[in-house]
């Protein structure tokens, strides 16, 4: 494969979907109907509903394609669950992610990739950071800055070009939620 930036990505073990113990609460049941549908899930009106943890916005985007490589996030390192911290007070999650090489072309795509199936998935109350981990990238200050510029991310979503490549990145992650 000529032109990658990274042609060949340590790729590392997960745990088998069939052995994994994972928590699935009202919001995993709830964000999976909604795949189904096509819909943006709609709880911030549900009184009843349980608080989101690390390990479920986790198993939101573990299973993201990677843009280069026939290979999940979760499987090259980029997403780690001990990178992820939710704050329920404040209505806030931080998802740090790592590239798996400094001069990763792809990571703003990557990033984006996440935004986005946070955005499709969680409830909009609310405010997600997206962030390359600090010293794993050139150019991380830019990176973070376009990933978490709500006027940036719109103009990017605009683009179809890259509305398919971040569907098609997505595409597995949809696939798992609604087996």
């Amino acid at each position: 494969m000529a032109g990658l930036d990274n042609a060949n990505p340590t790729v590392y073990t997960v745990p088998d979907a069939a052995s994994e113990v994972s928590v699935r609460s009202k919001v995993w049941r709830l964000m999976a109907a909604q795949a189904e549908k096509g819909d943006r899930m709609d709880t911030d009106n549900d009184q009843e509903l349980e608080p989101i943890d690390a390990d479920e916005v986790f198993d939101l985007i573990r299973n993201i394609n990677d843009p280069e490589h026939p290979l999940t996030l979760e499987q090259l390192h980029v997403a780690q669950l001990r990178h992820i911290t939710v704050d329920h007070a404040n209505s806030h999650i931080s998802v740090v992610f790592t590239p798996t090489i400094p001069h990763c072309s792809m990571a703003t795509l990557i990033g984006l990739c996440i935004r986005v199936q946070l955005l499709r998935c969680l409830p909009a109350r609310f405010k997600v950071d997206i962030s390359v981990e600090e010293g794993t990238h050139q150019s991380e200050k830019s990176v973070n800055k376009q990933l978490n510029d709500k006027e940036r991310v719109a103009a990017a979503m605009e683009n179809s070009h890259l509305v398919e490549v971040v569907n098609q990145c997505l595409a597995r992650t949809v696939d798992k939620i609604s087996a």
